[in-house]
């Protein structure tokens, strides 16, 4: 039977390639993933060719690449003989083995292989992020800012009615503003003792009269368990405002696939790929909905997973810049970040640059530290707040203000409200300044101005958004089959190596082998 297989398959086939790739690689980690007890009830080699074939061909789930190794000829061919996996067996592979370190060092392998061949070079990794639906309810939301108020005014209705109802059973307990769940479980293990120690027989139903102990045992129960609820609530959205109730990973973010057309927010997953010479070369999954917070944790990841191989450049869009961004790559100087600033393109129009309430268009003196309005006005410097990042980051800003706004004619135009209650009379001008993060902007400015730079950013979007493009329009791929952070990333994995293996194959096929970056005749306009 393998021998007629192999006949059947065309010299140029995919499966062909994947086999001959596949076969280069040490499986050691992967067998190492199992269980010390029992034994291997599948190949971990053959399962994951069979996975990553069938991420190649728009096939999977356990269901379907069980039906295709039993009627598929290219995944009998991968199956070398043996007899077609159940699809438990398969889902239990891609579940519990390829969760762990072991399907990382996979993908690892095949970077490696291919820079070893001259087809991939580290000299430059684009960096894009988008947001992919978790296989979770649209409506099982829980907010947490919601779920604060209940827990609120949960604690004032205990403060307000407790008290009577143990005076009415004649107990003393002290009742604070707000109780926490350890005092009210002390109180419930009081009313219980005293329960026991009178004698009183609990009952329920119809025409069954409860004392009054009994119903405050109930009433307390009833709370605590609210409370409970709303605690373990709060800690499973920890720095996220949401979560959903059938995937807790899964933080609900707007989707560019709003087929109701009313901006529903649904529980995803924040996807963000490294791309070299158009292979993935890492990915990170995030449940947060902003890119500005997985850069450096996905840096981190990438220098771990590639020491001794040094990433020459990092090149992101916009949406990943920030002034904790910038001091982590001064601090890793072997690495250089190219990030377009999120004002870069609004800065080319004229109603920016004629804006006279922003602080570009201010004259700055540096010896005396002021800034000079469009009227003339001189804004100095009153103080400095300081205020820490999420990591920890200290972040110092200037704040300046102008003390003859009074009667100002340009006041109108240069003072926002910015949901300010007072009235434009009342108020005055007061800018905020990061110097840090101003000059690292400036810099960054010129940096992707230049020449490489700006051939940087056109790779990147050809590169970085081109993967996902494949992803989500060719192999139609939008929505996620598994549940939590771990289990999406081994699946996303197995898309990471099918997409590897179809962008060699297509390179091999169109005579386009080389690693370098590609040179457009001419460049956008504005770029």
């Amino acid at each position: 039977m393998p021998l007629d297989c192999e006949v059947k398959i065309e010299k140029n086939a995919p499966v062909r390639l994947l086999n001959a790739v596949m076969e280069r690689m040490d499986y050691s980690k992967l067998y190492a993933a199992y269980s010390r007890l029992g034994r291997i009830e599948y190949s971990p080699k053959i399962l994951l060719k069979i996975m990553v074939y069938g991420y190649m061909r728009r096939q999977i789930s356990s269901r379907a690449l069980e039906a295709c190794c039993r009627e598929n000829v290219h995944f009998m061919y991968l199956l070398e003989g043996q007899p077609a996996p159940d699809h438990n067996t398969i889902n239990r592979f891609r579940k519990n083995i390829l969760t762990q370190e072991a399907g990382q060092d996979i993908l690892r392998q095949l970077v490696f292989l291919l820079h070893e061949s001259g087809l991939l070079s580290l000299e430059a990794a684009f960096i894009d992020g988008t947001k992919i639906e978790a296989n979770a309810n649209k409506y099982s939301f829980v907010w947490k800012k919601a779920t604060a108020k209940k827990t609120d005014k949960l604690l004032k209705s205990i403060h307000e009615e407790l008290p009577a109802r143990l005076k009415e059973v004649g107990m003393r307990f002290y009742v604070p503003e707000k109780i926490a769940v350890r005092q009210l479980k002390k109180l419930r293990k009081k009313i219980h003792a005293r329960i026991e120690a009178d004698g009183i027989v609990l009952v329920s139903g119809k025409v069954k009269r409860k004392t009054p102990l009994q119903r405050l045992s109930e009433w307390i129960d009833q709370r605590l368990a609210r409370l409970k609820q709303y605690t373990n609530d709060i800690h499973i959205c920890g720095n996220r405002n949401s979560y959903s109730k059938t995937d807790h990973d899964a933080t609900f973010m707007h989707m560019k696939e709003d087929h109701m057309r009313n901006g529903q927010l649904k529980p995803g997953y924040n996807v963000n790929v490294a791309t070299c010479s158009e292979f993935i070369i890492g990915s990170y999954i995030s449940s947060d909905r902003n890119d500005v917070h997985t850069l450096i944790p996905f840096m981190e990841q990438l220098r771990k997973n590639y020491a001794g191989k040094n990433i020459g450049s990092i090149v992101v869009d916009s949406g990943y810049e920030s002034e904790e961004n910038y001091c982590w790559f001064e601090a890793h100087p072997e690495t250089e970040l190219y990030v377009k600033p999120s004002n870069h393109e609004a800065a080319r129009h004229r109603k920016y640059r004629t804006d006279i309430s922003r602080r570009e268009n201010m004259a700055y003196d540096a010896q005396a530290d002021t800034y000079t309005c469009a009227n003339g006005k001189l804004l100095q410097r009153t103080r400095e707040k300081k205020t820490h990042s999420a990591s920890g980051l200290e972040i110092t800003t200037s704040v300046y203000e102008c003390s003859e706004c009074d009667g100002c004619p340009l006041k109108e135009k240069c003072i926002r409200a910015c949901g300010s209650r007072k009235p434009l009379e009342e108020r005055h001008k007061v800018i905020y300044v990061s110097k840090r993060f101003a000059r690292q902007r400036q810099a960054m400015e010129a940096k992707i101005s230049s020449p490489k730079g700006r051939l940087l950013r056109v790779n990147r979007s050809i590169q970085a958004e081109g993967n996902f493009a494949y992803v989500k329009q060719d192999l139609d791929f939008r929505r996620f089959l598994l549940r939590g952070n771990t289990k999406v990333a081994a699946e996303w994995l197995l898309f990471s190596l099918a997409l590897n293996i179809l962008h060699l194959h297509h390179k091999i096929q169109n005579r386009r082998l080389g690693s370098g970056l590609k040179i457009p005749s001419s460049f956008p306009a504005g770029l």
